[in-house]
């Protein structure tokens, strides 16, 4: 029996891994395509900035839009099951990114490329709303209680590995030279998804429903929508769940999308392929180190590796953003690598941590509402607000400080967050009270 829930837990994580990776290559592949080439492609100014600024917004459009795919894949999630919900965001996922890299820029049909281009970012964001939780919940569900940090890091390690895929993609079409990649050479890691996504769900279609959720289907008609459960009995849980996750899904696009930016833009002038690389190689450590956090987190605890990573992110913050100006490319990589080291120590507990804040039968709903809201919020506007801040101040410093403010955030809703106790306890008084 062990010996075989051991091997349905190694499917169900693998499953998770592949399939979040592909999804957030696929997300990662327009965010690295908005600091590049998108700005002047779709929305055409005399200013750099100006269009960098405009294609970040759209960036933020998909956030916007994932709130809403948590609570719509969060239902069906809770009430028809983890695995089909997230068969849906994978293809979803998979056409509309295929569609960006066949889509006509400006040049080519005017106002119609960036509307369309909206559109499929909302379509975009309401994937991926409904992505994270359920392949979170379908990995942590499937673990032994022993190893769910553990277990519980392969979708996050799925979105460092879709980081990796993503700038390394760019990195290898910048290689053709700008006129080619500003010409066509930017549609060719959009169009790659269309492979990625026929392996990813071959994968994920032989991973098994979780057994906490089939434990509580026969009564989850009985029960009120989802969303109303997770609102009414487990508010505060959602609330202390967005303040736990700035760093992890805001702090990331400013130390990696608004990085780029600024790093290889006219002022400062870091070669692109500096940091491309860098931020590839740190892709890399990042996922090897995601999975070291989980592993440490089952045996310290999840909260105080996610505390760790924390402090580390908020001391790295001013020497993260002070070597870029030096143009000196072994500081900038070296500061790349440690920050994302850092980072790496508040994405892998975050599954377990979230998955035990709420009951099985409005998790799946709690915690992509959660997590998504908080991608809105913070991930949506961090590119947009950082820029605006270096733009007005003329230097970094007022980044830092937000990056600072946002890890001290999540480290006061870290401590106060409840734990898988409180939630199973739940669940049981509801259980017996139905």
């Amino acid at each position: 029996m062990d010996l075989e829930r051991s091997r349905t837990a190694r499917r169900a994580a693998l499953g998770a891994f592949v399939g979040t990776t592909i999804e957030w290559y696929d997300f990662y592949v327009y965010a690295t395509a908005a600091s590049l080439v998108l700005g002047e492609l779709f929305f055409p100014s005399s200013d750099r900035l100006t269009g960098v600024m405009a294609s970040f917004a759209i960036f933020a459009v998909g956030f916007f839009a994932r709130p809403l795919g948590g609570v719509l894949f969060g239902h069906f999630g809770d009430r028809v099951g983890r695995k089909a919900t997230l068969v849906t965001t994978l293809l979803m996922m998979g056409a509309v990114t295929v569609a960006v890299g066949l889509l006509p820029t400006y040049s080519s049909i005017g106002i119609a490329a960036p509307v369309l281009l909206v559109v499929l970012r909302v379509v975009q964001g309401l994937a991926v709303g409904g992505e994270w939780g359920g392949a979170a919940l379908i990995a942590v569900e499937h673990a032994p209680p022993e190893r769910r940090t553990f277990y519980g890091a392969f979708p996050q390690i799925g979105n460092s590995a879709g980081a990796l895929l993503a700038t390394g993609a760019f990195s290898a079409v910048s290689l053709l030279g700008d006129p080619a990649l500003h010409a066509w050479a930017w549609r060719l890691p959009f169009l790659v998804s269309a492979v990625l996504i026929v392996v990813g769900l071959l994968i994920r279609l032989r991973v098994e429903e979780s057994p906490e959720f089939e434990a509580v289907r026969e009564r989850q008609h009985e029960r009120p929508a989802p969303v109303l459960a997770a609102l009414r009995g487990s508010w505060r849980s959602v609330l202390l769940g967005i303040g736990l996750l700035p760093v992890a899904v805001g702090g990331y696009y400013i130390v990696t999308t608004f990085l780029l930016a600024y790093a290889t833009g006219p002022d400062v002038g870091v070669p692109s392929e500096t940091v491309l690389t860098a931020l590839t190689a740190a892709a890399f450590v990042e996922l090897v180190a995601t999975l070291a956090a989980s592993w440490l987190g089952d045996r310290v605890g999840p909260r105080r590796v996610l505390i760790g990573g924390l402090v580390a992110v908020a001391v790295l913050a001013a020497p993260q953003f002070l070597v870029v100006p030096t143009r000196n490319a072994a500081l900038i990589v070296l500061m790349i690598l440690l920050m994302r080291l850092g980072m790496s120590g508040t994405y892998g507990p975050l599954p377990t941590i979230l998955a035990g804040m709420f009951p099985v039968e409005a998790r799946y709903t709690g915690v992509s509402l959660s997590y998504q809201v908080a991608g809105a919020v913070f991930g949506g506007l961090s590119p947009i607000a950082a820029t605006a801040l270096l733009g007005a101040a003329g230097n970094p410093w007022p980044v830092v400080v937000l990056l600072v403010a946002m890890c001290l955030v999540a480290i006061g809703c870290t401590a106060r967050a409840p734990h898988a106790g409180t939630a199973a306890a739940r669940t049981a008084r509801e259980g017996v009270s139905a």
